[in-house]
């Protein structure tokens, strides 16, 4: 017998469905038969049935980390900075004049050490299978590294983005500090973070060393507020808290700052590769326009204030009079679409052609050569990416995203060990059956000159 056409096959198939010995209306999707469908006690066939493929609801763009210079750690535990180039040594000479005195350029040291970020994840021997079944999602513990993948890329972005201060909202135990009703702020400081604080009422920073985030049980924040391990003094309403060492990767927000700096409504001493704060000297502070301070920090002591092309100019100036050139522009999207506007005034509407600009793997939204849609601004690309942070108001609530304007030449991610993923099924070990899998990598991002960095804060969204 031959084959039949697919025309006699759908045929037979729906004469088979519509016309059985059953009834041509027990095997719908409605009525009486097999169930009724869409709800939660049918026991019928027709029950809903999902795909297995599972799609994101989550912003996993990691724009910063592509677009910031990899590098292999090296044979070293920091690095040197020239910060003068010696007294007197160089001058004019007169005909018979004695020639300058011998003198030596000062040289810095900076201590910075790798810092390890882990992921992790499991599933239970059962999960494993039952996932497989018919309607299950398939290969779990292949979708739970994947999406443990796309977890550790995205928390090390968000841990390069960490807003450095924050303002205390509220009077609080003599461990734990609240910072607005959310997480939204107090999440820039992750366990295991180390704090420091400035007293707003008696105008003084905290003398002794940092306090841990998490307290000796790492406890997550909850609800805007942050438990520390101990504390000399009640962090009340008002108090500054910064950084004053990083757990996991250094901020740049960290790197770009200074001693004293207006943060919140108070000021900040976020410290940055263990280099000292608050001191006396030149050389042991981060004193504003020091070689360990960012070249500029353009803030309005924790009061909103619009973007303007002015404080942009004013950071590419200052890089430029430091001996830099800046070649990223990195902002939040609220303050991409302001510069847009500010922009639009003036378009010359020359012709429409779109190009990118690429920044490491990174490239830039598409734009036009009039500044109708941008990609750079004076030639610098701009990178707009969702973890940038948003400044802390002298309210203690959010305010827009910083702007940055860095030259990358002099920032890196060093990498000590790339990313590893450690697989471990030893039940005994786990006391219970269940496979579990760990991500991790080790490195640091370096700055290795200050003084071309800059960031504008203290913006309205």
């Amino acid at each position: 017998m031959a084959n039949p056409s697919l025309a006699e096959y759908i045929a037979q198939s729906q004469r088979g469905l519509y016309q059985s010995v059953f009834g041509p209306g027990f095997m719908k999707k409605a009525g009486a038969g097999i169930g009724t469908p869409f709800q939660s006690s049918n026991t019928g066939i027709f029950t809903a049935t999902y795909g297995r493929k599972v799609w994101q609801a989550l912003n996993n763009q990691t724009r910063f980390f592509n677009a910031v210079p990899r590098v292999v750690w090296g044979n070293t535990a920091g690095w040197r900075i020239r910060s003068d180039r010696g007294a007197n040594r160089s001058r004019p000479v007169t005909e018979v004049g004695s020639i300058p005195s011998v003198n030596i350029s000062a040289i810095q040291t900076v201590s910075s050490l790798p810092r390890i970020v882990s992921t992790t994840f499991g599933a239970s021997v059962k999960s494993v299978f039952t996932a497989q079944l018919e309607g299950g999602i398939g290969d779990v513990l292949a979708l739970e590294n994947e999406n443990a993948q796309l977890d550790h890329i995205k928390e090390l972005n968000e841990e390069l983005l960490a807003l450095s201060a924050v303002r205390a909202s509220a009077t609080t135990s003599a461990t734990t500090v609240q910072v607005g009703a959310t997480n939204a702020l107090i999440n820039h400081f992750k366990i295991g973070d180390e704090v420091s604080r400035y007293d707003l009422s008696g105008t003084d920073h905290d003398a002794a060393a940092g306090l841990t985030v998490g307290g000796a049980d790492g406890v997550v924040h909850a609800a805007g507020l942050m438990t520390l391990d101990a504390a000399l003094d009640g962090y009340t309403a008002g108090d500054i808290i910064y950084a004053y060492s990083r757990a996991g990767f250094s901020s740049l927000d960290d790197v770009v700052a200074e001693d004293n700096w207006a943060a919140c409504g108070g000021v900040a001493r976020s410290r940055v590769f263990d280099l000292a704060v608050g001191g006396t000297t030149a050389s042991t502070g981060r004193v504003a326009g020091n070689w360990n301070a960012a070249a500029t920090v353009l803030h309005n002591s924790g009061v909103g204030r619009d973007l303007s092309l002015n404080l942009i100019d004013t950071c590419i100036q200052k890089i430029r009079e430091n001996g830099g050139e800046p070649k990223l522009i990195l902002m939040g999207h609220d303050q991409y679409f302001r510069l847009e506007r500010l922009l639009n005034s003036q378009q010359r509407y020359m012709g429409q052609e779109e190009y990118q600009v690429g920044v490491g793997s990174e490239r830039t939204f598409p734009g036009t050569r009039t500044g109708l849609v941008l990609a750079t601004y004076m030639g610098i690309p701009i990178l707009p990416d969702a973890d940038v942070p948003k400044g802390c108001s002298a309210t203690s609530t959010a305010l827009g995203s910083n702007v940055y304007v860095l030259d990358t030449d002099y920032l890196e991610m060093a990498i000590a060990q790339p990313t590893q993923y450690v697989e471990n099924r030893d039940y005994f070990a786990a006391n219970a059956l269940v496979v579990r899998g760990l991500l991790y990598t080790m490195g640091e991002m370096r700055c290795k000159n200050f003084w071309v960095q800059a960031k504008v804060t203290d913006l309205n969204a």
